[in-house]
């Protein structure tokens, strides 16, 4: 049940994993990820996605690890 969505407006991709309702969220840098009630991830956020987006498939094509910040 994922669905992967790319919201304009904040330049953010959301990947949605599980339908259950969010009990609460941590952040690291440019990832959110939101849980259940129980501790099971039920969606992540990714902020300035384009450029995350952009420097993962640079990365690939240029065989180099990305930093996550």
């Amino acid at each position: 049940m994922s669905k992967i969505r790319y919201s304009k407006d904040i330049d953010a991709l959301l990947i949605e994993l599980s339908d259950k309702p969010i009990d609460h969220a941590e952040e690291s840098g440019r990832f959110i990820l939101h849980f259940a009630k129980d501790g099971e991830p039920v969606l992540l956020e990714i902020l300035d996605a384009k450029e995350f987006v952009i420097n993962s498939f640079t990365s690939v094509v240029e065989e180099r690890e990305v930093a996550i910040s």
